[in-house]
């Protein structure tokens, strides 16, 4: 299991360790090295004492464990021994002052003093020292052993009071249910959570636009369906009970209207869910020739306009190529001019034209028909507002969609008074900077 609080009780007691074993051995050098030079300083008194009080006839019992550690030997003017501590180990005279000599396979160091003709030289072995130092270093380890147990304690106390702050988080989003998903406090958690904080509180908010979107269609297709299905169910129970071959092919054909308008209206309800920016934000964009779009899809409903005999068309207009997604640009341009098709009457003339007004692309929709007034301009873009119901057999949903696509695209939509009277939609969209969406 990959575990935060393993690895960092890893990491941070390993490198405790680590430090004490460093500096256990640089103390352990370090005593070595004093020890060492309070066993000359030893030799040098041991010495110095011999020559002030000469040679002990006797050593007392008490001290004799401690003479053996000892080598020591005095010489007479004349070159001769007079005391050695050992009789049978006579080490070769050496120089005067401290010197380290290999003797009999061992290394000793010695310690020679002249005074007045005599000559005292003490000695030891290198490997009494290290007896010696062995019986004291383990009492010279033993605080940072001591120091490493209550540091790992801390240290784990501390891992566990810092990872408890995961815990709080935790524990708030396990709360969250549909509900309830308001967002996580932030002055509860330390700075290194605002990270997670700030991105658990953007998923919880797009989750609660989710579900309100979803409410929403659901409340919305039911409310408007249901008219239409009612209108259908009677239209066909018509064709069935028809007196005659000419009722029974009317109320067919009302309701194939029916079955296209029930479908008009879902492919609405689909596309309003689809483009809401808040649950469902801009794919990858890509680059999109406004230009030929609209080419295009006044092409596609040249038909449904000759039926209306309206003049649909497009003016001379710039070249421009934004960032988007074609896909929901094409329904854009769809909604604007069935929109006008259907809204502007018939002879009317329905004019797109594309064009750059400093750092944004236009694209309008003009037409001379009876317009929209200025007071219910903003009112238009709510899901299923018809200011003339009875006019229209649209659902109410296209500006209302349009408006979504174009806060996908971070544009902006206005309505105007085409001049001479109608209505014209201007949409902008923010041009590239250096190529870049």
């Amino acid at each position: 299991m990959n575990s935060i609080r393993k690895q960092l009780l890893v990491w941070q007691i390993g490198a405790l360790v680590l430090t004490a074993i460093l500096v256990s051995l640089i103390t352990y050098h370090l005593a070595w090295d004093g020890f060492n030079q309070l066993r000359d300083y030893s030799l040098g008194q041991i010495a110095q004492a011999v020559l002030r009080h000469g040679a002990p006839s006797r050593v007392p019992q008490s001290e004799m464990l401690e003479a053996e550690l000892f080598l020591s030997q005095i010489w007479d003017e004349e070159g001769k021994v007079v005391f050695a501590s050992r009789p049978d180990q006579i080490m070769p005279r050496q120089r005067a002052g401290l010197s380290i000599l290999t003797w009999q396979q061992e290394e000793w160091h010695v310690m020679v003093l002249e005074h007045g003709g005599s000559v005292v030289q003490v000695a030891n072995t290198t490997a009494n020292r290290y007896q010696m130092f062995g019986s004291v270093a383990p009492w010279l380890m033993l605080p940072f052993a001591v120091l490493i147990f209550l540091l790992g304690g801390v240290i784990l106390l501390a891992v566990q009071r810092a990872l408890q702050s995961l815990q709080v988080v935790r524990d708030e989003v396990s709360q969250r249910d549909a509900e309830r998903l308001q967002p996580l406090p932030y002055a509860v958690y330390p700075e290194e959570l605002f990270p997670l904080v700030l991105a658990l509180n953007a998923l919880l908010e797009r989750l609660r636009h989710s579900l309100e979107a979803q409410q929403r269609f659901i409340a919305d297709a039911a409310h408007e369906l249901r008219t239409p299905l009612t209108a259908l169910s009677l239209q066909a129970q018509l064709a069935r009970d028809g007196d005659s071959l000419q009722a029974r092919e009317q109320a067919f054909d009302r309701v194939a209207e029916g079955v296209d308008r029930v479908a008009h209206l879902i492919d609405q309800l689909l596309d309003l869910a689809r483009y809401d920016p808040r649950t469902c934000p801009l794919r990858e964009p890509v680059a999109v020739n406004l230009l030929d779009l609209s080419k295009k899809r006044v092409a596609d409903h040249s038909a449904a306009a000759e039926a209306r005999l309206i003049d649909l068309g497009l003016l001379d207009s710039d070249e421009v190529v934004i960032w988007g997604e074609p896909d929901s640009l094409g329904v854009l341009f769809d909604n604007l001019i069935d929109n006008a098709i259907r809204y502007a009457g018939h002879g009317a003339v329905i004019d797109l034209q594309i064009t750059v007004d400093g750092e944004m692309a236009q694209v309008l929709v003009s037409d001379n028909g009876p317009g929209i007034p200025a007071d219910a301009r903003q009112r238009v873009f709510e899901r299923f507002c018809r200011l003339s119901p009875a006019a229209s057999r649209g659902s109410g949903l296209g500006l209302s969609i349009v408006e979504e696509i174009v806060a996908r695209h971070q544009g902006l939509i206005r309505l105007d008074e085409t001049p001479g009277g109608g209505l014209t939609v201007r949409v902008s969209f923010p041009l590239p900077v250096l190529g870049a969406p």
